[in-house]
C-alpha cells in the first residue's frame, strides 16, 4: 500500500536569507527553529537524508512545500524574484526522485496576479501538484478579494490549494499569546493552538466570502484534522442562516474541502474526520521535519486505523491520486 504524505516541507538557501534580510531578529514565531536549530538543515535538504528520513517512518511519496510563512512575508518585487526559482528548486528536486517527491508550488501573494500566473507555470510546465497558501499575505487574510485571481488559476486548473497556518498578527499575538516565558508563548501562538485557530477562521472566511460559490471547481486542503473548526461544524451552522451563501457551511467541507492530520497522529480525530467529512476528503499528513515520525510509525498508523481496508486505500493514496488526475496540465 502506498502512503503519499502532502504536508512536507523544504526551504532554500535564497528565501532563508530573504526571511532574514526582512525579519533580522526573526521576531515571527516559530522563525529561529525553522531557521536556527536542527530543523534547518533537514528544512534544505531535498536528496539523501530526506529521502532516508521517508524511509525511516515508511512514506513512500512526500509532497513537497515551501515552509510557512513562504513568501508571503516579503515585498512584492522580492516575493516574485523567489517565486519561479523556488518552484523550479522543488521541481527539480521531484526530477531526481520522481518516484519518491512532488510537489506544491509557491507563489508571490503580495503580487496576486502575478502569482496566478505562476501557478499555471508550476502546474503545467514544471508537473508540480497545487499549490500551498499560508493563511495570511503580509497584513491581510488571504480570503481578501484581491487574492481571488489565484484561486480562479486554481480552479480553471483543477489543482488544489493547500492552505497552511501562519502566525497570527502581532496585535493577536501579543493579545492573546504572550505573557509567559518565550517557548510557551511562541507555542501558543503557533502549533500548540493559535495558528490553528488562525487557519480554521482564514476557512471559514474564504466560504462566507462566496468564494467557493463563485469557484465551484476550487478544492483546498486543511490541515491539523481541520484547523480546529471540523470539530465545531454544528455550532458553526449559525451562519447559515445569514451568510447568503447557495449551500449550508458544513457542504463545503464535504464538497470542496479535504482534511489531512499534519502530523497529529490520532485515530480519534481520523474516526472524527470521517464521519464528518466523509472517508473521500481524507489525506494523510506528517508536517516533516517540525514533526518527525519514530521509524515505522507512519505505515503502523494507517495500518492500525479504525476503518475499513478500502478506506484505508483511500486515505493513505487513493484520494490523492484522484485529486492529482484531475489536473488540467
Amino acid at each position: 500500500m502506498r502512503i503519499y504524505a502532502l504536508e512536507e516541507h523544504m526551504a532554500t538557501t535564497d528565501v532563508v536569507e530573504a526571511w532574514k534580510r526582512q525579519d533580522p531578529g526573526l521576531t515571527e514565531p516559530m522563525m529561529k527553529w525553522a531557521l536556527e536549530s536542527d530543523i534547518t538543515p533537514a528544512l534544505l535538504d531535498l536528496d539523501d537524508s530526506r529521502l532516508a528520513a521517508m524511509d525511516d517512518a515508511g512514506i513512500d511519496v512526500a509532497v513537497l512545500s515551501l515552509t510557512t510563512p513562504g513568501l508571503q512575508n516579503l515585498a512584492a518585487a522580492e516575493a516574485i524574484a523567489l517565486q519561479g526559482p523556488t518552484n523550479d528548486a522543488i521541481a527539480a528536486a521531484v526530477r531526481r526522485h520522481p518516484e519518491r517527491l512532488q510537489g506544491f508550488a509557491t507563489l508571490a501573494t503580495p503580487a496576486p496576479a502575478a502569482a496566478a500566473a505562476e501557478l499555471g507555470r508550476a502546474v503545467t510546465e514544471l508537473g508540480l501538484n497545487g499549490v500551498m497558501i499560508n493563511a495570511r499575505s503580509g497584513e491581510q487574510s488571504v480570503d481578501a478579494l484581491e487574492f481571488w485571481d489565484i484561486y480562479e488559476a486554481a480552479a480553471d486548473l483543477h489543482a488544489p490549494v493547500y492552505l497552511h497556518p501562519r502566525a497570527p498578527l502581532p496585535i493577536v499575538n501579543q493579545a492573546y499569546y504572550q505573557g509567559f516565558d518565550e517557548p510557551v508563548d511562541n507555542l501558543l501562538a503557533t502549533g500548540a493552538i493559535g495558528w490553528h485557530y488562525d487557519a480554521g477562521l482564514t476557512v471559514l472566511r474564504m466560504i462566507t466570502s462566496g468564494l467557493f460559490d463563485r469557484f465551484p471547481d476550487l478544492q483546498v486542503i486543511l490541515g491539523h484534522w481541520g484547523e480546529v473548526v471540523l470539530f465545531y461544524l454544528d455550532r458553526i451552522a449559525v451562519l447559515d442562516n445569514v451568510a447568503g451563501l447557495q449551500r449550508p457551511v458544513a457542504e463545503y467541507f464535504r464538497s470542496n474541502i479535504f482534511i489531512t492530520p499534519g502530523g497529529i497522529s490520532s485515530h480519534r480525530y481520523l474516526r472524527w474526520s470521517v464521519e464528518t467529512v466523509g472517508i473521500e476528503h481524507v489525506m494523510y499528513a506528517t508536517d516533516y521535519p517540525f514533526n518527525r515520525e519514530r521509524a515505522g510509525s507512519v505505515r503502523q498508523f494507517i495500518d492500525t486505523a479504525p476503518i475499513g481496508e478500502t478506506e484505508r486505500e483511500s486515505f493513505a493514496f487513493g484520494n490523492w491520486e484522484k485529486l492529482v488526475a484531475d489536473i488540467r496540465r
